[in-house]
């Protein structure tokens, strides 16, 4: 399960995630400061907000090339490029700073960071053990007609696997991104699964958009979305050579993080993978 289904919206299950963690954080350090009537909700808050923008800073510097070329979309964070371990490194130097400002905060912030981890680990073990890394087996069909399947598809490569729709705007401001990749990525093979549309719909779309795909295949009854437990578009997968799903990416992705995925799409642990 990668998304929490919510009526017509797609929680992102990680975003899900870090809301129950800074939940339980924010209401144990409370529990615990209570007696001295002192809370960490806004240390916690501020935590969140230093770990989103040195994460996001750190990535575009990493990745500063790819963006020069359109320095605008440095500023939109839609495309999910963050560097997890400096957001991480931020947060942890807002709380210990907090806290040695006033030591009266240490304990309740500590019980309550302690509890938050165990609620993030906790629920995320739970939910990876119930998740299937597997290549689904969904039968799709070609927009010749055919059927196949993503085992048959991958010939042995690692793959990339666009969920998408020609209704969805994310999904089609992404695909230019996809289209140049998959020219450039000859090593890594590129599939484009369209959820709910029929080929005749498909093709109008891509003629029309002038776009030139290759692997573009069809899924009317979105069943692979239900597969692979994401009921959000666009939504991309990436699978090692031996089929095991390595990463995901909810929204749109940007030449940087289409990068970033790549390469560790690319890494000698998921290459060499093969069972």
């Amino acid at each position: 399960m990668h998304t929490l289904n919510i009526g017509p919206l797609s929680l992102p299950i990680t975003l899900f995630l870090m809301l129950v963690a800074l939940l339980v954080a924010a209401g144990v350090g409370r529990l615990v400061g209570a007696g001295q009537r002192i809370g960490v909700g806004n240390i916690v808050i501020d935590m969140l907000v230093a770990a989103v923008l040195v994460a996001r800073i750190a990535f575009v510097f990493i990745w500063f090339d790819t963006y020069r070329s359109t320095p605008w979309s440095m500023l939109d964070i839609r495309d999910g490029g963050f560097t997890p371990w400096a957001g991480l490194i931020a947060a942890l130097l807002v709380a210990f700073w907090r806290a040695w400002r006033r030591p009266a905060l240490r304990r309740p912030l500590a019980f309550g960071l302690a509890a938050g981890a165990v609620a993030w680990g906790g629920l995320f073990g739970a939910i990876s053990l119930m998740g299937n890394t597997t290549m689904p087996q969904a039968s799709l069909t070609t927009l010749a007609g055919e059927q196949t399947t993503l085992v048959a598809l991958a010939q042995g490569k690692p793959m990339v696997v666009n969920l998408w729709a020609s209704w969805c705007p994310p999904c089609r401001r992404e695909m230019p991104v996809l289209a140049a990749a998959q020219k450039q990525e000859t090593g890594v093979r590129f599939v484009f699964v369209n959820q709910g549309e029929d080929g005749t719909k498909v093709q109008r779309y891509l003629t029309g958009a002038g776009l030139d795909l290759a692997n573009v295949v069809v899924d009317p009854g979105t069943a692979l979305g239900r597969e692979v437990g994401s009921g959000a578009l666009p939504t991309t997968l990436f699978y090692n050579p031996s089929g095991r799903l390595v990463d995901i990416h909810l929204g749109p992705l940007s030449a940087a993080s289409l990068a970033s995925k790549l390469d560790r799409l690319r890494s000698p642990s998921n290459l060499s993978n093969k069972e």
